[in-house]
């Protein structure tokens, strides 16, 4: 317990000390599921701090982590970490703040008050990404780890900034009258029937699908590469770096491609759940893709591992 507690504070500190306030905010935000019965476009008010909490939590952890990689620029990661966890804050603070006034924290521009605090968190969510594009380019230049965990993460952090970027459209292309300007939803009002918890429309196209994607792709990465790793104990081709850097440059092509069909499910006004023949087919032929690419790394990796290195040719006398 005393290593893990070092370790944890041997991360950026103010991200770490963000995250700690994420996880009492993920707590305060259960309690006000249960004893608060006010809702908001027919869903608790206190389950969007509760679902930004958790969402916000991973994702400064993660940061703090790789920060601390980040060795010939410890000024500037520990700076760029500092303006993270600040204007996280601000951002995940406005939102509590509008759930607990029962008032719509995201699109609301019914009153001047409203309009401002979803003005402020507008230019709250620029900032991020530019600052998340910011640490993407730092990681491009650093040596991080070896091969496969560079690219876990330089693959990872650049769809974190594509999901990023996928509230744009929520704002840009649907747009509503009546003190709303913007929404999750494509075809749909938001507020409709969804899925628990998540929310994600299931009448119509939600935009929250291909963004939740995104943003979480920079987790899903590095874990799967901790998976490889593991099994390679076990499973000798997986002990090859060269096939853990193609798996993950595989899986990062794949979720890149999950990505823009999400994108495209939504935007034609299509349910996560219920999809279409055109995105079935799509789907399809991205595992299929997705699965051959896979199968020739590992086939190309085992046959290395077999033959093992071509024995030197000995120099003519």
């Amino acid at each position: 317990m005393r290593a893990l507690l070092r370790s944890v504070l041997g991360l950026h500190r103010t991200l770490i000390v963000f995250c700690g306030a994420m996880a009492v905010l993920a707590v305060v935000s259960l309690v006000g599921l249960v004893v608060d019965d006010r809702t908001l476009l027919g869903v608790p008010v206190w389950m969007k701090p509760f679902k930004f909490a958790v969402s916000f939590g991973v994702y400064s952890l993660t940061l703090a982590w790789l920060l601390t990689l980040l060795k010939r620029a410890p000024v500037v990661a520990r700076r760029l970490g500092d303006l993270i966890a600040g204007m996280s804050t601000v951002g995940v603070g406005l939102i509590t703040l509008q759930a607990a006034r029962g008032r719509q924290s995201h699109f609301n521009v019914s009153t001047p008050q409203d309009a401002a605090i979803f003005g402020l968190m507008g230019t709250l969510v620029t900032a991020l990404w530019v600052v998340t594009i910011a640490v993407t380019g730092l990681v491009l230049l650093h040596r991080v780890g070896d091969r496969p965990t560079a690219s876990a993460l330089r693959l990872g952090l650049a769809l974190c900034v594509a999901g990023m970027a996928e509230a744009y459209l929520m704002v840009g292309s649907t747009s509503n009258a009546g003190g709303v300007s913007g929404a999750h939803s494509v075809g749909v009002p938001d507020g409709g029937p969804g899925l628990p918890i998540l929310g994600w429309s299931t009448t119509g196209g939600d935009l929250r699908v291909a963004h939740f994607a995104g943003l979480h792709a920079l987790q899903a990465l590095p874990l799967l590469l901790a998976a490889l790793r593991a099994l390679g104990t076990r499973v000798p081709v997986l002990a090859d770096d060269g096939v853990r850097l193609g798996l993950v440059r595989v899986a990062a092509t794949g979720f890149g491609g999950l990505l823009v069909l999400l994108t495209w499910q939504a935007l034609r006004g299509e349910p996560l759940i219920y999809p279409g023949p055109s995105t079935v087919t799509a789907f399809a032929v991205l595992v299929a893709a997705v699965t051959s690419a896979a199968a020739a790394v590992v086939v190309a990796g085992a046959r290395r591992v077999r033959t093992g290195p071509r024995p030197p040719v000995p120099a003519r006398a």
